[in-house]
């Protein structure tokens, strides 16, 4: 796994405008190597800010849309369109404003959907959808994707993996339901840390001086359990993408000045 590393930007907006012209030039270079190239979205704020970032870059058509495959890292177990559910955000704020291809758009399952009421079944149908997606190149039940995107909530949890829950103690399952989340709605689906760290890199966003505190201690060298943020790795990058509020507890020596 890949040591971290940290980018500071200015402020949100800033920071939001940056990440996703970083997240173009890496889909346009995985598609020029491969063909295609494979994201996984987060939700929140700074994961839908980037997004929206992106739909208004002047750069965005150098993606050829339909050829990048979407997944999502988490999921609001909620019915299909809910308001709350991170497909229907990334829809509203960008996805349904580009030529992607539907087969290539993986949403995970509603609560409405062909598994019913039942998160774990969920969960298990789309660690099936991930396995048949996956090469014999990738060496295990998930793609090899080329971004993962992670928002850090200020408890440091991502995707749906809560500070000493179950999920984030894991490790056969790619995917699993969550239950009893600390904040609303308490009925997730998620990836599980295995999953997150077959990506090739992982971008973990914050932003704002709540998550001050969770960037320090994920930072700091804490445990994964206690501090799920802290975990999640990409195997040839880590990259924590900041604000100025969000790394105000942070040792000034573990980011570069010119990265401000």
């Amino acid at each position: 796994m890949s040591a971290p590393q940290v980018v500071v930007h200015r402020d949100k907006e800033l920071m939001a405008k940056a990440a996703a012209a970083r997240l173009i030039t890496k889909i346009v270079d995985a598609q020029s190597a491969r063909g295609s190239a494979s994201v996984v979205l987060t939700g929140g704020r700074n994961g839908n800010g980037l997004l929206a970032a992106l739909a208004e870059a002047p750069a965005r058509d150098a993606v050829d849309w339909s050829r990048l495959d979407l997944w999502w890292g988490d999921e609001r177990f909620l019915p299909d369109g809910d308001p709350e559910r991170n497909h229907t955000q990334a829809r509203q704020v960008l996805l349904d404003s580009v030529p992607l291809d539907p087969a290539r758009v993986h949403p995970m399952p509603p609560s409405d959907g062909p598994c019913g009421n039942d998160a774990d079944a969920a969960a298990a149908a789309y660690a099936t959808e991930l396995a048949a997606a996956a090469g014999p190149e990738d060496h295990g039940p998930v793609p090899s994707f080329d971004v993962l995107l992670l928002g850090v909530g200020p408890d440091t949890h991502v995707a749906s993996l809560f500070p000493e829950l179950p999920a984030v103690h894991e490790q056969e399952r790619t995917v699993v339901g969550v239950h009893g989340a600390p904040k609303p709605p308490p009925t997730r689906t998620s990836l599980t840390l295995p999953a997150i760290r077959a990506a090739r890199e992982v971008w973990l966003l914050a932003a704002g001086e709540d998550k001050a505190n969770a960037a320090a201690i994920a930072l700091s060298g804490a445990g994964e359990v206690q501090a799920p943020a802290a975990g999640a790795r990409g195997r040839s990058r880590t990259l924590w993408l900041l604000d100025e509020a969000a790394a105000a507890q942070l040792p000034r020596d573990l980011y570069p000045p010119a990265s401000a």
